[in-house]
């Protein structure tokens, strides 16, 4: 690992129109888990200057109006017609082109290869009725950089983008419209992060602010304010804070009045390094949004998180990455890779046993300890539509059960049986 350099992170609102598009496809996913748990759910949204199409595959047993979820999801992140920056819940077009899930696909997910092999031994075990939805590989990361276990640029550039949307949302600040994104760039000294060297922040705003009409003034207005209630609100908590020499970019393309679905075309799973490390660690490419647990992009990418979590929290290694690897059909990984990246206490070879010792990373076990079909009905119908915007990974303000730690204490007490 290198020792002394640079790491950028970049977060954006919810009101980015790439953003939009997730919530949305998360929103629909959480209707059809909340009727039925077992709805097979592949949704993908995309947006533009006054239309929302939502297409993709699904099979369930119940009926969603999906045209008004998404029209509700919409208004929820703020658009509102020219109040809200343009794009506008009550009179956008809402398309949906829906089919139901692949035959082919569902007699593989249906049962797995282990089950539907003549020569396999089955009797009763559940964790065969599910195969993994498609093949891929799937990347989980933790470190010990913040109390979440999460690279410290990623984790501030979710903090400063959660905080700009808050004080919208709150009227803190009353000029500000949906659309906005932040990143930080963080310097390191032997491997360790040391100071903040540059803030950016872009936000979306009233053409007219605080009744001035000149841009340049407007951008000084901006600037103040999002430092004062954004930038000093966040790092009040931060053991490492800007200095005199820190840079702050405050919306520097000079002028952020159009934004959204009205000045960018959305679409969903275009924002994938966003919701997990920020790009510390390396991505599978799967996108999780509108995926029902079947998908191994989403239910895997949660469980090889929650491993990597548990290693770091045992002080097993600073930093862990952990790869699984899937075919579309079939329970089992076909490869499961454990990089410690010379952080280890033992070697990765014996972390990676401890894994396979004690992690079922089957689709139906990880569904069943996660209780991934459940928890929209269990969060009042909206669980997976939260995670869709500020990340899907070390999240503080929700309880996701991947962040959960206890596995912690059996990884030490069979490394130190290891090292015995």
């Amino acid at each position: 690992m290198l020792k002394d350099f640079l790491f950028t992170s970049e977060s954006v609102t919810e009101g980015h129109p790439d953003k939009v598009c997730d919530q949305i496809s998360d929103a629909i996913l959480d209707e059809f888990l909340s009727k039925d748990p077992k709805s097979r759910v592949a949704a993908e949204t995309t947006v533009t200057t006054g239309i929302a199409l939502v297409c993709g595959e699904i099979t369930s047993e119940c009926y969603v109006d999906i045209p008004s979820i998404v029209r509700r999801t919409i208004k929820d992140i703020g658009y509102k017609g020219e109040e809200g920056g343009g794009f506008d819940y009550k009179t956008c077009a809402v398309l949906t082109s829906i089919d139901e899930q692949s035959c082919d696909i569902a007699s593989g997910v249906n049962k797995a290869l282990e089950a539907r092999d003549n020569h396999a031994d089955i009797s009763n075990d559940e964790t065969l009725d599910i195969g993994a939805g498609d093949q891929g590989i799937m990347f989980g990361f933790a470190c010990d950089e913040t109390p979440e276990c999460m690279p410290l640029p990623i984790s501030l550039a979710h903090k400063l983008s959660h905080r700009l949307a808050q004080i919208r949302k709150e009227k803190i600040v009353d000029y500000l419209r949906p659309d906005g994104k932040s990143q930080v760039s963080v310097e390191y000294k032997n491997g360790k992060p040391y100071r903040i060297d540059t803030i950016v922040l872009s936000t979306q705003h009233d053409p007219i602010v605080n009744g001035e009409k000149d841009n340049k003034k407007i951008q000084e207005i901006i600037r103040e304010d999002l430092i004062k209630n954004v930038i000093d609100y966040v790092f009040s908590t931060q053991e490492i804070k800007p200095d005199c020499n820190t840079k702050y970019l405050i919306n520097p393309s000079g002028r952020f009045v159009v934004g959204g679905p009205q000045g960018d075309a959305g679409l969903t799973g275009r924002k994938i390094i966003v919701d997990t490390y920020g790009g510390y660690a390396r991505h599978g490419g799967g996108a999780f949004s509108g995926k029902d647990p079947t998908k191994v992009d989403r239910s895997a990418a949660y469980a090889a998180r929650w491993v990597a979590k548990n290693i770091v929290k045992a002080g097993l290694a600073t930093h862990c990455e952990i790869e699984l690897a899937y075919a579309i059909g079939v329970s089992k990984p076909v490869s499961i890779l454990v990089d410690s990246f010379g952080t280890g206490k033992i070697s990765d070879e014996a972390l990676a046993k401890l894994v396979n010792d004690n992690c079922d990373l089957r689709p139906a076990s990880i569904i069943k300890q996660f209780d991934l079909r459940n928890l929209p009905a269990k969060n009042g119908g909206k669980f997976y539509q939260k995670l869709a915007a500020y990340g899907h990974m070390g999240r503080t303000d929700i309880d996701v059960p991947w962040e959960d730690t206890s596995l912690s204490v059996k990884f030490k007490e069979q490394a130190l049986a290891l090292k015995a």
